[in-house]
């Protein structure tokens, strides 16, 4: 009995993760909606994690906070009321750089690969370099969003390092459905925004709005839109948990390539039910532009620039220094 019992106390000091249970219930921000985040809506219908989880032996629980923006995803994931998170490159790669002594976020996965498009009124506004005085531009969050971070890039490009923030006073934050309201309203100081499928398709479709630029044309190729993430202490102490999350998620992007109908059908569920119609969400997912992949597309770019402009501390060498070493994301870049 006593060698046993110091046995088991030596199992634990060598490896204390080992001897605790992983977690049986999960708490899953559903994100800010949308295309990007289409994968979580599919994952929630299908109870994929569950079932993944329980070929794995587990019995897990998910439950999927109707919560959205960066600020708010990063304060759950750091508190300890959120276990996975989904967000852009800019917002995850600002909470790796501030939790690399501590927790050590680090992404799981890429989700999406889409561009975002500068839709602008084109009485007010032909251009990006043209916007003058009051006239604004929404983004979804200013400074560290994937348009404000796309926009410093163009600036840089375009005028110089030291003109990369040159557009930031003319952005505004706002929620892509009250951005859309804004522009095609033709009223008020918004005469762009930077949106995201399916608002930016809806704007389109006024006659006196067309796209000025995309996020694509300024990274130079495909781009990861959403990935998700979780802290090192998390996946260190749950790692069937978390290979049940990244098998989920592989499972949920193969159902979207594989019945797209399905797909903009449970995307319309998740947006209300309204506002758009099936055939018009399948045509956005025959795009080609519109990717589900787990491999990360151009991050070090965004990386390489956000430290480059004092946005980040420290700089990633390779993917493996921001992503968990799985066969999922091992040739992204």
């Amino acid at each position: 009995m006593i060698w046993k019992a110091l046995i088991v106390a030596l199992a634990i000091a060598i490896d204390p993760a080992g001897a605790r249970a992983e977690v049986n219930e999960l708490r899953i921000p559903l994100g800010a909606g949308g295309f990007g985040f289409l994968p979580l809506n599919m994952m929630q219908k299908y109870n994929l994690i569950e079932k993944c989880a329980e070929e794995a032996g587990l019995k897990v629980t998910v439950t999927w906070p109707n919560i959205g923006g960066p600020a708010v995803m990063n304060d759950a994931l750091l508190s300890g009321s959120a276990h996975f998170i989904s967000a852009g490159p800019p917002a995850f790669l600002t909470l790796w750089d501030r939790t690399r002594g501590n927790v050590a976020v680090k992404s799981i996965a890429a989700i999406s690969s889409m561009p975002m498009r500068l839709n602008a009124r084109v009485a007010q506004l032909k251009s990006l370099n043209e916007i003058i005085g009051s006239q604004k531009i929404a983004v979804t969050a200013v400074k560290v969003s994937i348009p404000s971070i796309i926009m410093q890039m163009y600036a840089e490009q375009k005028y110089g390092r030291d003109q990369a923030f040159r557009f930031d006073p003319n952005t505004v934050t706002m929620a892509h459905p009250d951005a859309l309201i804004a522009l095609t309203s033709g009223n008020g100081a918004v005469v762009g925004h930077w949106a995201s499928a399916p608002y930016d398709q809806r704007e389109l479709k006024d006659p006196t709005i067309r796209t000025v630029m995309n996020s694509d044309d300024v990274m130079g190729g495909s781009t990861t839109f959403t990935m998700m993430s979780t802290t090192t202490r998390f996946q260190t102490e749950n790692p069937k948990v978390t290979a049940a999350v990244l098998k989920a998620l592989k499972q949920a992007q193969e159902m979207i390539v594989e019945d797209k109908r399905n797909a903009a059908s449970v995307l319309l569920e998740s947006m209300g039910g309204k506002g758009w119609t099936v055939d018009e969400l399948v045509e956005i997912l025959n795009d080609p532009s519109t990717k589900y992949t787990t491999k990360p597309e151009n991050v070090l770019k965004y990386a390489t620039f956000m430290k480059q402009i004092g946005s980040l501390k420290d700089k990633p060498t390779s993917i493996s220094d921001l992503f968990f070493n799985t066969p999922e994301v091992a040739d992204g870049n």
